[in-house]
């Protein structure tokens, strides 16, 4: 081919491509300028998203930008008619009644202003945006409008209009305005990319058949191909080719293995799961955008072969942070930091020989290993100068370079375990009976490892295993799909209904399929139906059985309810039978087959393979004598004993001792798992282990969590997952917690020592505690702990405790909810229980349970649990958490026996004193330098006047600090009262956001703090107290002392803005975020929830259409964060218009003083509740009050800004937050974030 002219593409007869242009746009905010065109009152609801921080522990809140460059709100609005329910009247008769797209019924209050809106949208094409993304309320439902704005954007010269109904027609509207804002930001930017593409053609590939992977897995072509669908172009290849090459008969079996995906690249690991189809999300998050579309199930982790390596206050840290391709590892010459390739290449596991030489500035150089080895001799020291001056637990035996290097490399392997935990043994399956299928440039040498951790004894290595996600490109279908909303109920009167629609979307597909070539023959259709439990969030997509026993389920195109109730019972480990079953939305997957695969068979031999040469690699125990060979002169049938070393072109497998390789009859290889030799751990301290019990001691805590999560039925628990998990060691010291929610870091360990002091040796085998008493260690009294003992045959005392905390909707006393706004004593907040035998003996004591719980109906005005159902179920769910726990925590002891485990249990809280304790030494010399003197004080105020105060001592030398709150308010006649566990929670959070990395949240944490909280105050009020304030907003204010004092940042908002309405029947409960403060660097985020809270907030689209109220406004406060160099994060304004008559209830604070700004910063604004009456009074609410609304009325929340930092005439550059250059997506990803949301 002549160089720089179009190559003749005559003989091409299809190309099928992946790629990550999309991604990479995505990520580097590089896509095509565009705006958004959203109803009026939301201009702001993206940016807002979920209100949620991604990273609780980050003070400079990092969130990443949102897509358009400008906004244009247009005032057309229609809302879900709630006929049964709207009392609003007069107001509402002259609003249109209309149908849905899903049969529901709708009001159209107002219709599109074309006229108002055609200057603005000219307005944009001046400044150079020619493309558009339209988002209106309820549109999934109601298309009209989006469909008048995208006629007029298009006749007026849009290049680019992306309509959110049709780009994906699903309820909310946040997701689906991400999707859109994303279709209109990428397509553009793909169409340009494809073109650039094919103009290297001659003829531009006229009569080539192109296509391009989508991210269901499934092929479309190239004109077909648009931003929303093309996030994850680049691994569905890799899916799509391990699952039908690596999934099919074992040698030894009639059945096929599941598979787990495992694709190792320079900045990521990539898991899925693979059992005879594809497992797809609709809903999943890339850099900040959520995307609603059919996407493969891939989970990406912060652990490749560029993740770098720390030695941090005695552990082995390995990512999140990585090299990168530039500079990359320190191997590749050009200045980069030490990464797991520079591990595996110190261990020998790389050989530089293979490799080209295409590093170096000027990239003609071969691997520096020598430069390796130096970094590593460097770390080594780092280690070793740390052993010699630790004492505790400490063997103190110096580490060689090498068993540096296979420390870090064991602490990556665990890190990359943990993703593959999560995709079977939390979905219900047995992660040892998968095979594990591994494939992209790096996972070949962590594959036999990674196995044998999780109990699997195949691996799997496609000859092509370095280009598979090509090859699977060559060996997937072609798809098209047709969705479309629905709000059905899953009955027989509606099976028709159903079929047609299905029947309808069909016909759409394999017309589509048919226009691309595709014969009726070779078409197949795939019917799916999003279907949830009336009054739950968790939708599931399902395709029909085949097989059905009750024709009462069954439609024509198959039984849709028993995949779910299959599905629902696998995931969740029960089915609600007295619940109808709804529709969400109705799918058709077109496939056109492509070609089947057929692998050439290669020759057979049953001679022994003759190695290239040998080589010393470092394993467990030191350097052995290792083989290596070229696959490609390997013979089928073929057997090789590891150690060995495997070269491909573009891969290096390491084969490890007593594990068996064998040469399939294509040519790919299988590997046996051997047991391996068994590396004996003693109880001294090793700083390897350290970091792997870290790990374990953490996935306990988090399986504890999937299996409260799978078997709980309430809305909070399994949706809002307002929860956490723990494990305690057997004085009653936290070990290890998932997730880290604010408010209960610490509190549990109050808990578990209540009970060690109350009962003693009256805990026995088979006992389960039920707590939630403030002076018992609780938070508030909806906050359930059970805790189960952890027994060891033959110790007589608890070795260990687990427990979990869950958040119940309600527990009766004076308001449904049990979340009174107005309470003046704990009886009115609901049921107590300090030290209430749950399971005594292993019998679940029931009926004094009921007792107990319906007891506040004796309290005059207040009521007993409202949802005694669901209090029963989901104590069960934790009594079944804790007992996942109590198996894992003895599968570890028997591993590693009961004195290692409760050894290292001890070094990691101690790691986390030590990491606190350096924190404090730091501060401490700050202070000394900047004033003379280590002793800190702040005071800051709630709104009734009660101070927090704190004063801090810090001793330099020790690492320790007293923290004193004497001069805090008494005890308030209200609810703003504290437990002393929230103090300590917040306590531990403000020292972990200050710390600044990740340490082991435990026990370890307040050992180097002396705490006085006096008897009686605020702080520590008495048992009688009321404290759902406290909880709420108490912890706030105590979080902005401590940082105050410690001279942080500036105050946030220092409220949670609780609100909730409603009347006999229902209720709703949302938090409100606001301004964050800002600090030294980075100005505060705004619109966003801080410190001790981190609720999502429920979408709009939901709002209106579960309960009787219209949301006007959901958008940020102007200029009320407080200006300075860096200025402080705008708080919110939300307005709801009521529909009918109810109580609605207000719980807030900073309404009264100001959130502080911080070195010449100016305050941010204090917060304002009004009620905007519908006769046109505007009443102040005040900060606390419940008050009955008519229909009409609004009320209005302002939340309060966060406050500024530095003088405001100083004009101050945010530092430039360096953002890791993975990518963390897939359900694990979610899930995790959800956790992090509550």
């Amino acid at each position: 081919m002549p160089p720089n002219e179009p190559v003749d593409g005559s003989h091409i007869d299809w190309i099928r491509m992946g790629t990550t242009v999309a991604t990479n746009a995505l990520l580097e905010r590089k896509g095509e300028r565009m705006a958004l065109v959203i109803t009026k009152g939301f201009k702001d609801v993206l940016y807002i998203g979920s209100q949620a921080r991604p990273k609780i522990f980050d003070l400079s809140i990092t969130v990443p930008e949102v897509l358009y460059s400008e906004v244009v709100e247009v005032d057309a609005r229609v809302v879900p008619a709630q006929e049964d329910r709207c009392q609003l009247g007069e107001e509402s008769r002259s609003w249109a009644r209309i149908a849905g797209t899903t049969g529901d019924k709708l009001l159209v209050s107002k219709e599109p202003d074309l006229k108002t809106l055609k200057p603005k949208l000219l307005a944009l094409l001046k400044k150079g945006i020619s493309s558009l993304a339209v988002v209106l309320m309820h549109s999934y439902m109601h298309k009209d409008h989006e469909l008048a704005i995208g006629k007029l954007a298009s006749e007026l010269g849009f290049s680019h209009v992306s309509l959110s109904h049709q780009v994906m027609p699903m309820v909310r509207i946040v997701s689906r305005g991400y999707t859109a804002c994303a279709d209109a930001y990428l397509t553009p930017h793909i169409k340009k990319y494809v073109q650039g593409f094919v103009a290297g053609f001659k003829d531009n590939l006229k009569g080539v058949n192109v296509l391009f992977m989508q991210s269901d897995g499934g092929l479309t072509p190239m004109d077909m191909f648009i931003g929303s669908r093309a996030i994850l172009s680049g691994p569905a290849g890799g899916v799509v080719g391990y699952g039908i090459t690596s999934y099919h008969l074992d040698d030894d079996s009639d059945e096929k293995q599941p598979v787990i995906g495992f694709d190792m690249g320079g900045t990521s690991t990539d898991v899925s799961r693979y059992a005879g189809q594809y497992e797809h999300v609709f809903e999943a998050t890339t850099a900040g955008i959520t995307i609603q579309a059919p996407q493969l199930d891939v989970n990406t982790v912060a652990a490749g072969g560029g993740s770098m390596l720390f030695f941090r206050s005695g552990l082995f840290v390995v990512g999140p942070e990585s090299a990168g391709a530039h500079p990359g590892p320190v191997c590749y010459r050009k200045g980069g930091p030490l990464t797991v390739t520079d591990a595996n290449l110190c261990l020998g596991r790389l050989l530089p020989e293979y490799f080209p030489k295409i590093f170096g500035p000027t990239e003609d150089q071969p691997l520096d290993r020598e430069a390796t080895v130096s970094a590593f001799e460097a770390i080594s020291a780092e280690v070793n100068e740390f052993l010699a001056k630790s004492t505790e637990g400490s063997s103190k035996k110096q580490m060689s370079m090498m068993d540096v290097a296979m420390g870090f490399i064991n602490v990556a392997n665990e890190a990359m375990c943990r993703p593959i935990r999560a995709v079977t043994q939390a979905k219900g399956y047995d992660t040892s009976r998968h095979i594990l299928a591994c494939f992209g440039g790096a996972g070949g040498q962590h594959a036999c490892a990674i196995a044998r951790s999780l109990g699997m004894t195949k691996v799997r290595v496609h000859k092509y295993a370095g280009i598979l996600s090509a090859y699977g490109m060559a060996l997937a279908d072609v798809v098209h799909e047709a969705q479309e909303p629905s709000s059905m109920k899953y009955c027989p009167e509606n099976f028709s209904t159903i079929d047609a629609r299905l029947f309808a979307l069909s016909k759409s597909c394999e017309e589509e399929l048919k226009k691309q070539g595709f014969t009726s023959d070779n078409i197949e259709t795939e019917p799916y139906l999003h279907l949830r439990y009336k009054g739950t969030d968790c939708a599931l997509m399902c395709g029909p059985s085949a097989v059905s026993s009750d024709k009462s389920s069954l439609c024509t195109n198959g039984d849709f309810l028993k995949t779910f109730i299959d599905r629902y019972q696998m995931e969740f480990g029960f089915v609600l039978t007295e619940r109808d079953v709804v529709v969400d939305d109705i799918r058709v997957r077109g496939v056109g087959k492509s070609f089947p695969a057929k692998e050439t068979p290669i020759e057979s031999s049953k001679t022994t393979p003759k190695p290239e040469k040998e080589v010393q690699v470092f394993f467990h125990g030191g350097f052995v004598l290792t083989k290596v060979y070229h696959l490609d002169k390997l013979k089928a049938g073929q057997e090789i004993k590891g150690p060995a070393i495997i070269m491909d072109q573009l891969s290096t497998i390491l084969v490890e001792p007593d594990c068996i390789a064998k040469i399939t009859v294509s040519g790919n290889i299988e590997i046996t798992i051997g047991s391996g030799k068994v590396n004996k751990i003693g109880p001294e301290l090793d700083s390897i282990q350290l970091s792997i019990f870290s790990h374990r001691f953490m996935s306990i805590a988090e399986q504890m969590g999937r299996v409260l999560q799978r078997t709980a039925i309430s809305t909070n628990i399994k949706e809002r997952l307002d929860f956490s998990c723990a494990l305690f060691g057997p004085d009653g010291g936290l070990v290890s917690n998932a997730p880290h929610i604010p408010v209960h870091l610490g509190a549990m360990q109050e808990t578990i020592q209540y009970q060690l002091r109350r009962r003693g040796d009256d805990i026995h085998d088979g006992d389960v505690i039920l707590s939630n008493h403030p002076s018992a260690g609780g938070s508030h009294l909806p906050d359930f702990t059970v805790i189960t003992p952890v027994f060891r045959k033959g110790v007589p005392r608890p070795i260990f405790f687990v427990a979990s905390r869950g958040h119940h909707a309600d527990i009766g006393g004076i308001t449904p909810g049990s979340m009174p706004p107005h309470s003046k004593s704990l009886v009115e907040e609901g049921a107590t229980f300090k030290s209430f035998l749950l399971v005594r003996y292993g019998e679940f004591r029931e009926q004094r349970l009921i007792e107990r719980l319906m007891a506040p109906g004796t309290v005059p005005g207040s009521s007993g649990t409202r949802n005694l159902q669901d209090n029963l179920s989901d104590l069960r769910a934790q009594i079944a958490a804790n007992q996942r726990g109590s198996i894992l925590v003895n599968e570890l002891i028997d591993q590693y026996g009961l004195n290692v485990v409760q050894a290292y249990m001890a070094h990691i809280q101690s790691n986390a004193e030590l990491a606190v304790r350096n924190m404090l030494r730091e501060i401490g010399k700050r202070s000394l330098e900047m004033t003379g003197k280590t002793q800190l004080s702040a005071v800051d105020y709630m709104d009734d006047g009660s101070p927090i105060k704190l004063t801090v001592d810090i001793d330099v030398d020790q690492g320790s600090a007293f923290c004193d709150f004497s001069g805090s308010g008494f005890e308030v006649w209200g609810n703003c009262n504290a437990p002393r566990a929230i103090t300590l929670s917040a306590l531990i959070y403000c020292l972990r956001c200050m710390v600044g990395h990740d340490v082991p949240l435990n026990q370890g944490c307040l050992a180097p703090i002396k705490l006085h909280i006096p008897k009686g105050s605020i702080l520590d009020p008495s048992e009688t107290a009321a404290v759902v304030g406290g909880n709420v907003l108490t912890s706030q204010r105590i979080v902005d002392v401590v940082l105050r004092a410690f001279d942080v940042c500036a105050a946030s908002q220092g409220c949670m803005n609780n609100v909730t309405f409603g009347e006999e029947g229902y209720g709703y409960y949302e938090t409100i975020g606001g301004g964050a403060g800002a600090g030294p660097g980075w100005n505060g985020r705004s619109g966003v929830h801080t410190h001790m809270t981190n609720t999502r907030i429920t979408d709009p689209e939901i709002l209106e259409q579960r309960y009787p109220v219209i949301l006007r406004k959901f958008e940020l406060r102007p200029n009320s964060g407080g200006s300075g160099k860096f200025k402080g994060g705008d708080g919110i304004l939300r307005e709801l218009l009521f529909r009918r008559n109810m109580t609605l209830s207000i719980l807030t604070d900073r309404r009264v003083f100001a959130p502080y700004g911080l070195h010449g910063g100016e305050d941010g604004k204090k917060g304002l509740n009004l009620m905007l009456k519908a006769d046109g009074r505007v009443i102040y609410l005040g900060s606390k009050t419940a008050i009955n609304v008519e229909p009409g009325d609004v009320f209005q929340l302002n939340a309060p800004g966060g406050g500024g930092y530095g003088p405001p005439d100083e004009v101050g550059i945010p530092l430039i937050q360096q953002s890791s250059k993975h990518i963390e997506r897939g359900s694990v990803f979610e899930y995790q974030q959800a956790q992090l949301s509550v």
